[in-house]
């Protein structure tokens, strides 16, 4: 598991006071008023950034960061992930997980087969879609439903599924 998990991508500066707008990838952008701290994808090591001010515009975060006071000091973090600990994330209700956990897990059937790896989650209106590289080599793409995702181990990386009647076909 991570301890680390990604809640905006820098995507662009904001004026020229060292704002960033952030496109959010958490299900809550109003979260990011109250964080008082994240964590700045800037390998090796990640850096702490104290959040002084949250706005929001349009699908946008927009944010004032207490280490950056101009343009030049923010600009070259274009593209970098904001992260935040364990700790500080959401509390998950029963059967939610984040995705970077999902990431990964075998996937077999409610009769016993190996079926694939769970590749990707896309997030749609009305439910996730879980994208599984099947062991023939085929992607396949399942509605996060429990009549069709019918278990997740994360101890164990495990996903069991139920094949619904055509799944297969599209």
């Amino acid at each position: 598991m991570e301890d680390m998990l990604r809640v905006g991508v820098i995507a662009s500066t904001h004026g020229i006071r060292g704002e960033v707008k952030v496109f959010p990838t958490t299900d809550e952008a109003k979260r990011f008023k109250k964080l008082k701290t994240v964590f700045l994808d800037n390998r090796p090591e990640p850096m702490i950034l104290t959040i002084e001010n949250v706005k929001f515009f349009k699908n946008m975060v927009i944010l004032k960061f207490r280490e950056f006071n101009n343009i030049n000091e923010v600009e070259k973090y274009k593209g970098r992930d904001l992260l935040i600990s364990r700790e500080q994330a959401v509390k998950l209700g029963p059967d939610e997980n984040f995705i970077v956990d999902l990431i990964g897990l075998r996937v077999v059937t409610d009769e016993g087969e190996d079926f694939g790896i769970l590749k990707d989650v896309m997030k749609t209106g009305a439910n996730d879609v879980y994208v599984i590289n099947g062991n023939d080599g085929k992607e396949y793409l399942f509605p996060a439903i429990k009549s069709c995702i019918l278990n997740v181990d994360l101890d164990k990386q495990l996903m069991t599924v139920h094949i619904l009647d055509g799944l297969l076909e599209l």
